[in-house]
């Protein structure tokens, strides 16, 4: 099954009717499906490795400062990876960048399972930056597709979308940890990564069979163009400091929690828990109020924001404060930022996609996709100096200023948007019109609306 579909053309066409929409056709629900599960396969492959491989590279002779290279060096080809196939996600073809970016991803997670047999040293560490390097190319083509797509076959609820396929990004989140550390204790270092890589392997059939195929004209715009607009920029500016402070709790946290409380690998992939399972079950709700409520995204982000850096001012705590750090506390405020993530990350994408039709980007796929590639850019470029900057400072410092500096970083943020907005009130309120105005001559062409036809 791979039909051709023109979305552009079925969205633009009115409804025949007046009676109630049509619910989604059956190959919608199998989109939704299909996206779903690259959202949660990918993500169980890429969260498996916090509780355990800090520790088993240490082993291997490598320090702090390089295994925050390694999560880093993820991150940098993931930006490269991001640019790169969002600008030519029209040429590649959406579903074939898919599923080929699920086929690297799945292969370089079995090869990174057998890595433990490698001599310790430079051997061991090069492989780790190869393998995470290509791997990450795979995960941004994956990921950039999907955000793309979503926006392509729902353009007027891409926030309760994304919203609601985050659940399936925090499973990914919430399993990753806590299995990754469970059969690290039960069966050691290869079998995480080989499970997990098999699981990544199935979905790749799977998708070829599930997918449409999305016709689109290239278009003529870049992403620097899009970067001219401020309020991009902040938001860009603030999706980096959400995935830098992921990216930081990635390459330390699970060290910290170990010297501190003695904890063991198994453990410390429940600790995370704290960190998924609120932004896994408050994603669908913050990604519903910011598409029926649109005025209501701004703010959504700021406070998200300022949450963001309360929890990782707490976290350690910060060391003025003379508070002694206790587990119930880490667990607590791994709680806030997690929630306070899914309030800033969901309405974000939405949000840059209406400021690119605001500047003339043509509503078709190749704008989606270089917003898709943008989106992922910056979340990238913080998951390489959140565990790059922060291992220095743990190395240097300590965990708790390391986690301040974070939380600072994150504040920094939410307090540029919030200024920009108080600024731009009028802006503010000529794009809530113009929303408004699209969604009622739109109206019939909702997620229940049979955009795509078999």
């Amino acid at each position: 099954m791979d039909p051709e579909v023109d979305l552009q053309q079925a969205a633009e066409t009115p409804a025949e009717t007046t009676g109630p929409p049509p619910r989604m056709t059956r190959q919608q629900i199998l989109t939704l499906i299909s996206m779903a599960s690259v959202n949660f396969s990918s993500m169980i492959c890429y969260s498996i490795l916090g509780p355990f491989f800090p520790n088993e590279a240490v082993k291997k002779g490598a320090s702090q400062t390089v295994i925050g290279l390694i999560f880093g060096c993820y991150a940098v080809c993931n930006l490269i990876g991001s640019l790169i196939m969002g600008r030519y996600i029209v040429q590649i073809g959406a579903k074939f960048m898919l599923v080929a970016g699920l086929f690297v991803s799945s292969g370089c997670t079995i090869v990174f399972g057998l890595l433990n047999r490698v001599p310790a040293g430079a051997p061991f560490i090069s492989l780790c930056f190869i393998v995470r390097s290509i791997d990450a190319l795979g995960f941004a083509a994956a990921m950039t597709s999907t955000f793309a797509m979503t926006g392509k076959i729902f353009p007027n609820n891409v926030a309760t979308v994304l919203g609601s396929l985050e659940v399936f990004t925090g499973l990914g989140l919430i399993l990753g940890p806590p299995l990754g550390g469970l059969l690290y204790q039960s069966f050691g270092y290869e079998v995480p990564f080989l499970l997990l890589g098999c699981l990544l392997l199935i979905m790749v059939p799977f998708n070829i069979y599930v997918l449409p195929s999305i016709e689109a004209e290239p278009s003529k715009d870049s992403f620097f163009s899009l970067l001219t607009k401020g309020k991009i920029i902040l938001m860009c500016y603030v999706i980096f400091t959400l995935s830098a402070g992921l990216g930081f709790l990635d390459a330390t946290l699970s060290l910290f929690a170990m010297e501190k409380f003695n904890l063991s690998a198994g453990y410390v992939g429940l600790i995370l828990l704290g960190l998924s399972l609120p932004y896994c079950l408050a994603s669908p709700l913050f990604g519903y109020i910011t598409d029926k409520y649109p005025s209501t995204r701004p703010w959504f982000m700021v406070s998200g924001g300022t949450a963001t850096a309360f929890g990782f001012f707490m976290l350690g705590p910060i060391p003025f404060l003379h508070i002694q750090s206790q587990l119930w506390l880490v667990v607590f405020m791994l709680g806030v930022i997690g929630l306070s993530l899914g309030m800033t990350a969901i309405p974000t994408f939405p949000e840059i996609i209406t400021s690119a039709y605001e500047q003339g980007y043509d509503e078709g796929l190749s704008t989606l996709g270089m917003v898709s590639g943008l989106f992922g850019a910056f979340w990238s470029s913080g998951m390489f100096y959140g565990p790059v900057v922060g291992g220095l400072i743990t190395q240097h410092l300590n965990f708790e200023w390391a986690a301040a500096v974070q939380g600072g970083v994150a504040l920094l943020g939410a307090f540029l948007l919030a200024v920009y907005y108080l600024c731009h009130p009028q802006q503010q309120q000529q794009q809530q019109q113009q929303q408004q105005s699209v969604r009622k001559d739109s109206r019939p062409t909702d997620e229940r609306s049979p955009l795509l036809t078999e």
